[in-house]
């Protein structure tokens, strides 16, 4: 696979530009994302789905906007695809003509079910595994769904759901009732389909999460795993369905999705209507995301490897200079773990968090060495995106910012007090990495030390003096019931 690759994703509502960087096998990060408002079906469904001269010239002035920023990047592959907009248009052989002759770009129109079949896969692999979720995305002409249970997609579905659909179709013409009936003949659809939690996908459902998340003051400022009940969802849903305009802005939609929020919303409303969904997720990825993976996972069904994360190998492949030094963190972050957990009363659940932790540890020292923690912190809390829920993000950044140090402070721990867990639990394992920095402070090329633990004493054992270990260990902030022996 070429080492940087565009993806084009033709909607009803917009196009969007990607383009990606391959670190290694498997691991990548985004160079670029661009997007543009063309409204593609814009007063194609009141004239039978054919597509407008305006709107499709809007179109082709975007995307040869988007293969510019695309030559710019020196990306070797383009994959562009189109979905409803173009599916549904009697006259899409006219517009695809048109772009190949004037920018010479293939666009490949994909049926319902790859779409849906992509923003799911794109789910699968970039969220926090979900068991038996519903993934829904909803877009200008068609909405799909698919059920995700880890990395398994099945039931892959699209429907004529749209927000610029019911927009020309209902909304326009003051038919609000007969919008509702509409949606809810068409969710007949999945009837046999159960789930508790709902993966949203899409410009309305992340415009949603947004004004939820601001509205909650979660602080966590990502929107790519931000979680929430079906309740909030729905109480925020029936704001967005009588609010006006002023309404709406204060709470922070954008006015380009003042006219097709509401549609959006309202299919919404009528699936949770239908299902007992519990629990919501959203996605910052889809479809663009999926066609991605598709290339890059091929021949591996579709899925990264067991244990596998594809933005902690890409933080280890930009950040970390010393992988050795990296694995010996994480070796002996897991060892300590390992031995002391049952003492302690920590959950074994946290094992994965301080292992992660002691691994990426070291990526902020190429930034700034008197600065690493910090640099290390606010770098995880941006780049280690994919995977990982809020709650773990928060607790892997912030061992790292505290990691030889003092302990959290408890100005750090209130702000985020929603997303990391109880201090007692915070402070041990902020210790635990602090203890393994501190026993490599002499960067041994092989670790050269035994550990045993007894009665509340780690034991440590070595032919070596260790007298820079033995004094940074010392000058640790301890923690209760856990003691060192050299």
């Amino acid at each position: 696979m070429a080492k940087r690759v565009a993806v084009i994703d033709i909607g009803s509502n917009s196009v969007r530009l990607v383009v990606y960087e391959k670190t290694s096998r498997f691991a990548f990060h985004l160079l670029n994302e661009s997007k543009s408002r063309v409204r593609l079906s814009e007063n194609a469904y009141k004239n039978n789905g054919n597509l407008q001269e305006i709107p499709m010239q809007r179109t082709i002035d975007a995307l040869k906007d988007f293969l510019s920023i695309i030559d710019s990047y020196k990306a070797r592959k383009t994959l562009c695809v189109a979905t409803s907009a173009l599916r549904d248009a009697p006259n899409k052989k006219e517009f695809l003509l048109r772009v190949k002759k004037e920018l010479k770009l293939n666009i490949k129109i994909i049926d319902g079910e790859r779409e849906a079949y992509f923003g799911a896969i794109a789910c699968a692999n970039l969220l926090p595994p979900q068991k038996e979720a519903l993934s829904i995305d909803i877009g200008g002409g068609s909405t799909e769904f698919s059920i995700i249970n880890s990395k398994d997609i099945t039931n892959t579905v699209s429907l004529d759901l749209g927000t610029v659909r019911l927009k020309e179709l209902f909304f326009d013409k003051n038919k609000k009732n007969e919008a509702v009936h509409y949606i809810d003949t068409k969710l007949e659809a999945l009837d046999d389909l159960n789930a508790t939690s709902l993966i949203g996908i899409g410009g309305t459902f992340r415009a949603i999460s947004s004004a939820i998340l601001k509205n909650k003051k979660h602080p966590l400022n990502k929107l790519h795993a931000f979680s929430y009940t079906a309740y909030e969802l729905e109480e925020f849903i029936s704001y967005i369905l009588e609010a006006n305009e002023q309404e709406l802005k204060n709470f922070g939609i954008k006015s380009e999705r003042f006219d097709i929020i509401k549609p959006g919303a309202l299919i919404l409303q009528r699936v949770l209507k239908k299902l007992s969904i519990k629990k919501v997720i959203t996605s910052g990825v889809g479809v663009r995301e999926g066609l991605f993976l598709a290339d890059l996972l091929r021949g591996s069904a579709d899925k990264f490897p067991v244990h596998y994360n594809t933005s902690v190998r890409y933080i280890l492949d930009k950040h970390v200079g010393d992988i050795s030094f990296s694995n010996q963190l994480n070796f002996l972050a897991k060892k300590i773990f390992d031995l002391t957990h049952k003492h302690l009363n920590i959950d074994a659940c946290y094992r994965q968090e301080l292992s992660i932790a002691a691994k990426l540890y070291p990526s902020g020292n190429g930034i700034h060495f008197y600065s690493k923690n910090k640099h290390s912190y606010y770098l995880l809390q941006s780049a280690l995106e994919y995977g990982f829920t809020h709650h773990q993000i928060t607790l892997i950044a912030t061992l790292c910012k505290y990691a030889k140090n003092k302990l959290p402070s408890s100005t750090h721990v209130q702000k985020y007090y929603q997303l990391l867990p109880e201090t007692r639990v915070i402070n041990t394992l902020s210790y635990m990495l602090s203890l393994c920095v501190s026993l490599l402070s002499h960067r041994p090329r092989n670790i050269d030390f035994e550990l045993t633990f007894d009665e509340g004493v780690l034991q440590i054992d070595s032919k070596e003096s260790m007298r820079l270990s033995k004094e940074a260990v010392a000058k640790l902030v301890r923690i209760e019931d856990f003691k060192i022996k050299f």
